[in-house]
């Protein structure tokens, strides 16, 4: 029997996602899915970084203002900004204003914008295990924080100038954008993801 629960419609998720409104849709419509393109990819890796110490929900409730404050995370316009752009950046209270983050956002943007187009996507997805190979959870306690993937997909990440992306922040990257499937067994959305 697996920790998935009912939530308010009957509908059996994951319990995390049964906090709150923005978390059920998050988690219905996102979570777990394919993300691919080096945009989108770049946006998830930068949200997760900022998530890093804070909850999920701070930053989900504030991606509207990210994507308007980092160019709605094009890597060609966010590797042109300048210093007074991470002033105002730091200025903005729609973000998280965290000096060594914003400064790393920059600075990913300015690598990436030397890769090929896909390279990134390329990168990122060359780390999805074989679904086969992993089990499905039942219970929270089945889904690790940290797995050899991610840990060798930070490396790779930081070996390549990426900043700000430790294996928790890599492995998030891989559940958030559907490298892994962490959904658990009885939830209503694992085959979709």
């Amino acid at each position: 029997m697996s920790d998935a629960l009912a939530g308010p419609d009957g509908v059996p998720r994951c319990p995390w996602a049964l906090s709150t409104e923005d978390y059920v849709a998050y988690h219905d419509e996102e979570w777990g899915r394919a993300v691919h393109g080096d945009d989108a990819l770049y946006e998830r890796l930068c949200l997760e970084a900022f998530q890093s110490g804070l909850s999920w929900i701070t930053i989900l409730r504030r991606r509207s203002s990210f994507r308007a404050a980092f160019a709605d995370f094009e890597i060609a316009r966010v590797a042109t900004f300048t210093e007074a752009d991470e002033e105002r950046l730091l200025a903005d209270p729609g973000i998280i204003r965290n000096g060594a983050k914003i400064r790393a956002t920059v600075a990913n943007a300015r690598v990436l914008a030397d890769w090929a187009p896909g390279e990134l996507d390329e990168l990122i997805w060359s780390f999805a295990p074989d679904p086969a190979s992993r089990p499905a959870p039942e219970r929270l306690s089945d889904v690790p924080a940290v797995t050899d993937g991610s840990t060798a997909l930070s490396k790779a990440l930081k070996k390549r100038g990426i900043r700000f992306v430790g294996p928790t922040t890599a492995y998030a990257l891989m559940q958030a954008c559907g490298l892994v499937n962490d959904h658990l067994t009885d939830c209503a959305v694992r085959d979709a993801a």
